[in-house]
């Protein structure tokens, strides 16, 4: 499996709508049907956000629930990992952040591990009650967590849940790179992510992405590094500098192209779960 590189499809966050480009997807159809067309290209895990009848992101789980009904309804064939945000709206309550991982045992959520000052504008808060919870509760209810990691110090912090007991070994972490308020997306900042984590996690696997202009290092750098990669318009909405992505899948097959040039296959979802010890 050293060779299997998996790649996660991002399609919408809680930010960009259709004046920043025209092809994010935003209803739950839209989005059901973006991550099916993301499947066939080879994404292996769709990281699920969801928007309000305004755009904004929000944690309806009613929206969570018709976006993976249609998805298995219409596309019955399609054996993606489903991986649920646990913070796509900032005013959301502590219960409103996980009910719908509750009530539809997706086989990954994310599990942020820090606060963190947030584009410059508010507060994204991960209080360790919270965050001590949600890593027991993620236990009861069988699902793995991504661990989110904006910044070395939230590597540290999983290092202690893992030591306590909240987080179970192997960890999966994910890497988010260039985020205002946090690492920079930098090579050498990806390297020293990775170390930090071998250092205080051992045996854990990563993915990273890169937000705008730090997206294609962050790919370039993720494959021959030996981890995995997210892409899509949560986010990245351009293909290259002035020019929008025409979908979620082409920037899902740009991410295979790489992945197989380097002379690695690109992880199918079994293989996907193999590798991170989920059960299908």
């Amino acid at each position: 499996m050293n060779k299997k590189t998996i790649i996660t499809i991002a399609p919408t966050g809680a930010w960009p709508k259709k004046e920043n480009n025209p092809s994010v997807p935003m209803t739950p159809k839209e989005i059901s049907e973006d991550v099916y067309d993301c499947w066939l290209a080879g994404a292996a895990m769709a990281h699920l956000h969801m928007r309000d009848e305004n755009g904004n992101g929000t944690m309806d789980k009613n929206r969570f629930a018709e976006t993976v009904e249609l998805l298995r309804k219409n596309h019955p064939d399609c054996d993606i990992i489903i991986n649920m945000t646990t913070s796509g709206a900032l005013a959301a309550d502590d219960m409103e952040r996980k009910i719908h991982v509750k009530e539809l045992h997706p086989e990954m959520a994310s599990f942020d591990c820090g606060s963190m000052n947030w584009l410059h504008t508010g507060l994204f808060l991960n209080p360790p009650a919270f965050l001590e919870q949600l890593g027991k509760d993620f236990q009861e209810w069988g699902v793995k967590p991504e661990i989110e990691a904006f910044d070395p110090g939230m590597i540290g912090n999983a290092a202690y849940y893992l030591k306590k007991g909240v987080l179970k070994a192997p960890l999966h972490f994910q890497f988010c790179m260039g985020c205002a308020n946090g690492i920079p997306g930098t090579i050498k900042n990806l390297m020293f992510m990775k170390e930090t984590m071998e250092s205080l996690c051992p045996d854990s696997t990563w993915s990273c992405f890169g937000v705008g202009q730090s997206a294609m290092d962050m790919l370039y750098a993720a494959v021959p590094l030996g981890g995995h990669i997210r892409v899509g318009m949560e986010d990245n909405v351009m293909y290259s500098k002035g020019v929008l992505a025409k979908s979620n899948r082409q920037l899902v097959e740009r991410a295979a192209r790489v992945i197989r040039e380097y002379g690695n296959d690109v992880a199918t979802p079994d293989e996907a779960r193999e590798i991170l010890g989920l059960k299908k």
